[in-house]
């Protein structure tokens, strides 16, 4: 299971992803570790079903603060909820990403990730 990104706490969150894991998944982490790889080699991946609402307003928001995450979307089966990775480390759903930017914490985050330049 994937470690939190915490927000509010005075300790820095950002640690590289471990290199390797005993509980992986096929898709998650399998032969090709494509998802795992994925989320390790691009500073933002937002991951959700296609055409899901959500999943649109998490691009957009981080968009508008310039960083242009990875998009990865699954059929129409998948869960409708956005799944949001900064930095190799799982951040959350949008809700989540929402609240952490309007603490005024999604910023530093993003830089200390490699997301944002400015």
């Amino acid at each position: 299971m994937q470690d939190a990104i915490p927000y509010g706490s005075a300790r820095p969150w950002f640690a590289p992803p471990p290199s390797s894991s005993s509980s992986s998944s096929s898709s998650w982490g399998g032969e090709g570790g494509g998802m795992r790889r994925m989320v390790a080699e691009n500073p933002v991946v937002v991951m959700g079903r296609r055409g899901c609402c959500m999943c649109h307003v998490a691009r957009r928001l981080l968009l508008g603060l310039g960083v242009n995450p990875t998009v990865c979307e699954f059929g129409d089966e998948a869960a409708g909820l956005p799944v949001v990775f900064v930095g190799g480390r799982l951040l959350g759903g949008l809700d989540r990403l929402v609240a952490v930017h309007i603490t005024g914490e999604l910023v530093p985050i993003l830089k200390e990730a490699g997301a944002l330049w400015l």
